[in-house]
């Protein structure tokens, strides 16, 4: 359990990707040391350090005042850690809480290992018979679509949130983007039974594979999509429209199309991250006329008075009861690239190029 030296993907700068080496300690009491098998790219977050438009990159953030502040020192380059969707074998361990050969999920970035504490660094033991593949999304991606749904339910409960589906069992609910958060909040909401599960988004192939996994889709282009929604779901002569719209594309236009979707009084939880502003975004048009409501989800925050019950793991625990009923689908119409971990910096620099496209990638740390 001594030193070792593991290879990291890191962004040295605008537009370069490499794989640097770097050195870990030996694994202290109550540690333990894994090895890589998958780590998943979250394209949208990542390709912005190598777009250079990550608003790290220009502000510091200061948790105290919750503010973004340009007199505060920014993120440089190098960034030595990307990503949050590993899945690892447990190759040494000094606490009885784990053992050699046990395959957990963390959030450690892209790297062929790492040396972790067990009461410092979070892990999601995989049950034995998930394909461990799927365990990509078991600590980080799966809980931020599992805390969408709860954001969505604190909306009606307020802080009396019993299950996921409190905010859309028996509901009409619009997904705006179908990337991985888009496709896996709508298998979220299905799972916890709304009454259907519209998803609108721009692409062809990403509606075609909402299309595979069961959803209506309705597609960005062509015909006012908001007029093909709210045809669909009336409520009453002068209500129509989704009762709750998850907003999961990182485009101003899909925000204020996720505003029009709604019905009278309705809300739009977004997930989504904005790069570059919101200038597309109109404010005095339905948003003011129906009283609609924003509301965010971040993972790093559960709503207001839920924190003493709804926990990170509890989430995870919602996202392996996920897998474990929708896997296969999962895996056959989310995941569209396994690349070997040597072929990374090449492919992370095509996708940001726009010479590629990706719905989910997944680095293979077993094959290369």
């Amino acid at each position: 359990m001594g030193e070792r030296v593991v290879r990291v993907l890191q962004v040295a700068g605008a537009g370069r990707v490499v794989i640097a080496e770097e050195p870990e300690a030996p694994v202290g009491d109550g540690g333990f040391r894994v090895e890589t098998l998958y780590s998943g790219l979250s394209a949208g977050t990542e390709l912005s350090y190598v777009k250079g438009t990550n608003p790290y990159l220009s502000a510091g953030w200061d948790p105290a005042f919750g503010l973004f502040r340009a007199d505060r020192p920014a993120a440089a380059y190098p960034v030595t850690r990307l990503g949050y969707m590993e899945v690892a074998q447990v190759a040494e361990s000094r606490t009885p809480a784990l053992s050699p050969g046990q395959v957990v999920a963390m959030a450690y970035g892209h790297r062929t290992g790492y040396t972790a504490d067990s009461v410092e660094d979070r892990y999601v033991p995989l049950p034995a018979g998930l394909d461990p593949l799927l365990g990509i999304y078991a600590a980080h991606m799966g809980p931020i679509c599992a805390n969408g749904l709860l954001h969505a339910a604190a909306d009606i409960c307020g802080a009396d949130v019993r299950t996921l589906g409190d905010g859309v069992r028996g509901r009409c609910v619009a997904v705006t983007g179908a990337g991985v958060v888009g496709l896996m909040t709508a298998l979220f909401a299905r799972h916890h039974g709304a009454a259907a599960v519209t998803v609108v988004d721009r692409t062809r192939d990403r509606l075609e594979r909402a299309g595979r996994l069961g959803f209506d889709t309705v597609a960005m282009d062509g015909q006012d999509p908001a007029l093909a929604v709210k045809a669909r779901w009336r409520h009453s002569r002068n209500d129509r429209g989704a009762d709750v719209v998850f907003q999961c594309r990182g485009r101003p236009e899909s925000l204020h199309l996720g505003l029009r979707l709604l019905r009278p009084q309705g809300t739009v939880v977004d997930l989504a991250f904005y790069q570059e502003g919101a200038a597309r975004l109109r404010l005095g048009e339905e948003f003011h006329h129906n009283a609609l409501s924003i509301r965010c989800s971040q993972i790093g925050r559960v709503p207001r008075g839920l924190d003493h019950v709804w926990s990170r793991d509890r989430l995870s625990a919602e996202t392996l009861d996920l897998l474990r009923a929708h896997g296969d689908g999962i895996r056959r119409h989310l995941i569209t690239d396994m690349v070997p971990f040597d072929d990374a910096p090449p492919f992370m620099s095509a996708l940001a190029a726009r010479r590629r496209h990706t719905v989910q990638t997944v680095f293979d740390m077993v094959s290369g």
